[in-house]
């Protein structure tokens, strides 16, 4: 692909995850070779965000291994790396990316800002101990502090991915933890109450104090914190863990089509031809699942990323693959394939009955698989990937029919 000009484009790539890095290594290894730039606001280069609530958090894994490319790529790559440097605003009529008084031309751009995390203002305003993890840095405190604190109590507000993961390395690390959340199940909106509460036996099995259906109700004075359930704690930190939101502010500000995150059409183009959007921030029209969808995973991430870098080169096709995720708590882990969406499901199919054990999910609506999980069951992922997405084969529902099984009788 070329300008008007002849020369090949000039593209400008704003966020310092894993999207960002994703599509900049692809525009390379797909043969761009015209200006690329991209501009992360942490004073790091890019790195991938899991570990901070795996590997890093359990004393596993260095920082450094969180680095999506070694920093010496870039260069190699002649990509011009900006870190821990603010973009302050866009301008699409001239084709610029703003950074205070001076500026980046593009051709092309892809927003890949990611997304923030949703503060809990009533404990921030009363200066608790508290930590958020969304970037490096509060992951290497909260793992020194799981180290130092001998006999520490740590709460934990929400019962999400980011929640129980703390809870679990908090656990292995010997710290005592409460757990609040407002729903009756943890994970109740993404699993529904058929599966969730596996996950609440999980964490219960490790001496977690699980509190569902209970609200932080007010922050006091000396530090302790009233719930909802009439109790009065006094951690000794308090992870607040209750989702993020779009980073979508330099899109709206540019006069872009935002809504819970900024609008993509299939192929993860704007509202303005000349820039692209994906990962976090990205609300996708998604052309299998026939309905708009932003995912906050790691897969979707690095293969949104490299289907934009694709698409800027004018070398893109419709971004089909459906969304993944992951997560490892204690000794379990799981993978997780597809979407329920907002018209729900009309049963679950479980097989197994602990999730150590073993387990695997299928969620069904209007006889089609829209969605499969395993936990512990490593030989599944595959299969499920073959059945979600696609009708119900017979057996579907009868739990002494493998997932191979099914798998097998697909047309």
């Amino acid at each position: 692909m070329t300008t008007e000009n002849g020369s090949s484009p000039s593209i400008v790539v704003v966020g310092g995850g894993l999207a960002g890095a994703s599509a900049v290594r692809e525009l390379r290894e797909a043969g761009h070779d015209g200006p690329i730039s991209l501009v992360a606001a942490e004073p790091h280069p890019p790195y991938e965000r899991p570990p901070l609530s795996k590997g890093i958090l359990l004393g596993t894994a260095e920082a450094e291994s969180a680095q999506v490319l070694e920093t010496q790529w870039y260069a190699d790559h002649d990509v011009s790396l900006f870190t821990g440097t603010a973009v302050t605003g866009l301008d699409p009529a001239a084709g610029q990316v703003l950074l205070g008084d001076t500026h980046l031309a593009y051709d092309r751009l892809l927003l890949a800002t990611g997304s923030v995390p949703r503060r809990l203002p009533e404990l921030d305003a009363h200066h608790l101990p508290v930590t958020y993890l969304r970037i490096l840095e509060e992951s290497v405190a909260l793992r020194g502090w799981l180290v130092g604190a001998t006999d520490g109590h740590l709460l934990i507000v929400g019962a999400g991915w980011i929640g129980l993961e703390i809870a679990s390395a908090a656990r292995q690390a010997g710290i005592r933890v409460t757990v609040v959340d407002p729903a009756d199940q943890p994970l109740l909106k993404v699993l529904g109450p058929e599966v969730a509460p596996y996950f609440a036996a999980l964490h219960r099995s490790h001496d977690v104090d699980l509190r569902l259906g209970v609200t932080v109700q007010e922050a006091l004075a000396d530090g302790a914190v009233m719930l909802s359930d009439g109790d009065t704690v006094r951690p000794d930190l308090i992870a607040v863990g209750i989702g993020v939101a779009p980073d979508d502010r330099l899109a709206r500000a540019a006069g872009l089509a935002v809504e819970d995150g900024v609008l993509v059409d299939a192929s993860l183009r704007t509202s303005d031809p000349r820039i692209f959007a994906a990962g976090d921030v990205a609300n996708h029209d998604h052309p299998v699942l026939g309905r708009r969808i932003r995912v906050e995973h790691w897969d979707t991430a690095i293969h949104q990323g490299r289907a934009a870098a694709r698409a800027m080169l004018g070398q893109g096709a419709p971004y089909e693959r459906l969304p993944y995720f992951f997560t490892d708590q204690y000794d379990m882990g799981i993978e997780y394939v597809g979407s329920v969406g907002p018209d729900g499901y009309d049963e679950v199919a479980i097989r197994g009955d602990d999730l150590v054990a073993g387990l695997s999910a299928l969620w069904i609506k209007d006889g089609v698989i829209v969605a499969g999980m395993h936990a512990n069951d490593w030989d599944a992922i595959d299969d499920l990937r073959a059945l979600v997405g696609g009708p119900a084969p017979e057996g579907t529902t009868d739990p002494e029919v493998t997932l191979g099984d099914l798998a097998s009788r697909l047309g």
